[in-house]
């Protein structure tokens, strides 16, 4: 990612917008000039004690020769709202940039597309490729080999282990586990806690493993361990 300094305009006006909003300002060489939202929900001039302008008028206030966007939008639709306007912004000529936290770990040989909001804690192993439009929240693993496609949102704690293709329009809940080699199609929503060990296909759903109650008192128990009993 560059770290050229570039005057930028955020999308939204909710607390994803006040999140980019803080991580640009503290931990970037950019500079927040302005918001943007759809005519139909600007409830005011301002936001973060910015200008917030119509969508449908951006350009005139912050052209795309001038100006780059980001936009940090939710996964509602699985992700297809935000295509959308990324799409949206790019055919009126915006460049969109990506955020990093300087608080994640990567190397140096990391491919990552644009308009991406990668939060602090984030373990990206080498050969790692990132599509576009891609949201991890923070404290994820990422392990080696592993490609994560257009559209992708994971959001925090998920371990995707080596060498997994995560396709297209995903979405990850909290503490979900992708087995290694493992191929998740494309549009595929993986609820919180599940664990997902073999390819799955387009549009499934998985939904949080459940706990197994054991017949016995948890006094009882000398040990957890399924091998040494230690």
């Amino acid at each position: 990612m560059s770290q050229a300094n570039y005057k930028i305009v955020i999308f939204g006006d909710s607390q994803l917008a006040s999140l980019a909003h803080f991580y640009f300002k503290h931990d970037s060489p950019h500079q927040v000039v302005g918001f943007t939202v759809d005519r139909a929900y600007a409830k005011e001039s301002e936001y973060e004690g910015l200008p917030l302008v119509p969508f449908e008028e951006v350009t005139q206030h912050f052209p795309p020769d001038s100006y780059q966007m980001f936009l940090p939008i939710s996964f509602k639709q699985m992700s297809y709202l935000r295509r959308a306007k990324y799409e949206a912004a790019k055919e009126m000529g915006y460049t969109l940039v990506s955020y990093v936290s300087s608080k994640a770990t990567t190397w140096g040989d990391l491919t990552i597309g644009d308009n991406c909001f990668i939060f602090e804690d984030n373990t990206i192993q080498p050969f790692v490729t990132i599509g576009n439009n891609c949201v991890l929240w923070s404290g994820n693993h990422i392990g080696h080999h592993s490609v994560i496609k257009d559209h992708v949102f994971i959001t925090s704690h998920v371990v995707v282990s080596g060498c997994c293709t995560i396709d297209e329009h995903t979405f990850l809940g909290v503490n979900a586990t992708i087995r290694d080699e493992t191929h998740v199609a494309k549009a595929t929503l993986v609820g919180m806690g599940a664990n997902i060990t073999k390819d799955t296909q387009p549009f499934e759903i998985h939904l949080g493993q459940s706990s197994t109650k054991m017949r016995k008192r948890s006094i009882d128990l000398d040990s957890l361990s399924h091998k040494s009993g230690g």
